[in-house]
């Protein structure tokens, strides 16, 4: 018995930013794998030497977009020639740039798939659950230095203002979706800078 050469890691990190590009546009469900085979030209035995199944494919290409997104977020929210809010505020405002390019398309493969699949796939949620988690722990640090610079406000705890802040951008990103406007971020920015953070 012949055992099967190991392909280049290239074509692993291949097959997740493809997977990642067509699921941005067109979520789990109507993603197949024959079609992520064909734009990359590569054969279905090159799939399965990777991934044990769609589902588990889907969590490597969940953690790969992870990679660059808390890169990213880290930057942002440490930029030092920045406060605390100014930094926040960075954030939403890169988002709606983002956004505002895409023709209020694709949006965050996070908060899609969180819509999607939470119901659906247990290993999915669980994944997804933990990085919003990260996420929602960077966001609480920040705001922690805001609160204690005095620029925040404190009547209610970082991880509250934290989750109230993530959620509130989903949704308005998801409205934002389906509109097909930039509007709900730029009330969503409005209310949240100029009331609802600010000390």
């Amino acid at each position: 018995m012949t055992t099967k050469a190991p392909l280049k890691h290239d074509s692993r990190t291949a097959l997740l930013e493809a997977g990642m590009n067509i699921m941005l546009e067109k979520g789990y469900t109507n993603t197949g794998i024959q079609e992520i085979l064909k734009a990359l030209d590569i054969p279905k035995g090159s799939f399965y030497h990777y991934f044990d199944s769609k589902e588990s494919y889907a969590v490597d290409v969940v953690r790969h977009y992870d990679q660059t997104a808390t890169k990213d977020l880290h930057e942002t929210l440490h930029n030092t020639n920045q406060t605390p809010l100014a930094r926040l505020k960075s954030f939403c405002e890169a988002g709606q740039a983002k956004l505002s390019k895409q023709e209020c398309r694709k949006g965050c493969l996070i908060g899609n798939l969180s819509q999607e699949m939470a119901d659906q796939s247990e290993v999915l949620r669980l994944e997804l659950s933990r990085i919003i988690g990260k996420w929602q722990a960077m966001f609480a640090d920040c705001i922690t230095e805001g609160q204690n610079s005095g620029e925040i406000k404190r009547e209610y705890s970082a991880t509250a203002l934290a989750e109230l802040f993530y959620s509130g951008w989903v949704g308005a990103v998801l409205l934002a979706k389906t509109v097909k406007s930039t509007e709900p971020l730029e009330v969503f920015i409005d209310l949240m800078f100029n009331s609802l953070l600010k000390a």
